[in-house]
């Protein structure tokens, strides 16, 4: 079946990668790195692998937008330190950490093209309470889908069904990418075509693959 959409995440994809951010944000807040490491390691353990629900998991709450942004920053500021042993800045956290966050425009660049080739193009990203480039994304998608606006996030299948919705494509007409490889392993299993991001040039030559104009 001809793939006629391109669905996309956002950070990590279209951003510079998050593991190239954070070890900027707490060099600037002189956070104990390995504490945040360990913390942040179990969050996201139990939030991909574990099922726990939002209630239980604050990644997972932030994600589906029933955790609200600055309980989150509350949550895990409580459980960081400073390299001296003091307390962490909670308010405006998110912001300080994706603050070193860059729009990796080759790849801006290459969803233009395939627009333009006439493939349908969605974001699908689960947000962390941080801002997106809104003021770009009518020039390069057809539909948005951020987490917290809709209730749902990735990996749960809901969202993928939602976005394929808003294309009104089937998941076998689309491909979906993104960094992270639960995400991209719950998409394969409704049948969507996936490619793990993990840069430009690769991304490109797998939707060239696919028989995409990118």
């Amino acid at each position: 079946m001809t793939v006629k959409a391109v669905i996309t995440d956002w950070g990590g994809v279209l951003t510079s990668p998050l593991h190239e951010a954070v070890p900027v944000w707490l060099a600037a807040d002189r956070i104990d790195a390995v504490r945040y490491r360990s913390v942040m390691r179990d969050w996201v353990t139990r939030a991909y692998e574990s099922g726990e629900g939002a209630g239980a998991n604050p990644i997972h709450g932030l994600e589906d937008g029933t955790l609200d942004p600055s309980e989150f920053e509350r949550l895990l500021a409580a459980e960081l330190r400073t390299v001296d042993g003091g307390p962490v800045a909670a308010e405006g956290m998110i912001a300080r950490m994706f603050a070193a966050f860059a729009p990796v425009e080759p790849m801006y660049d290459v969803l233009r093209t395939l627009r333009a080739g006439g493939t349908r193009t969605a974001l699908l990203s689960n947000s962390w309470g941080n801002e997106y480039p809104r003021e770009v994304f009518a020039e390069i998608f057809d539909a948005v889908v951020i987490s917290c606006e809709v209730g749902m996030r990735k990996p749960d299948e809901k969202i993928f069904h939602h976005a394929l919705a808003l294309l009104g494509l089937s998941a076998r007409e689309c491909v979906f990418i993104d960094d992270i490889e639960h995400n991209t392993r719950a998409a394969e299993n409704l049948g969507l075509h996936v490619i793990h991001h993990t840069d430009t040039p690769t991304t490109t030559t797998a939707l060239r693959a696919l028989g995409l104009p990118a």
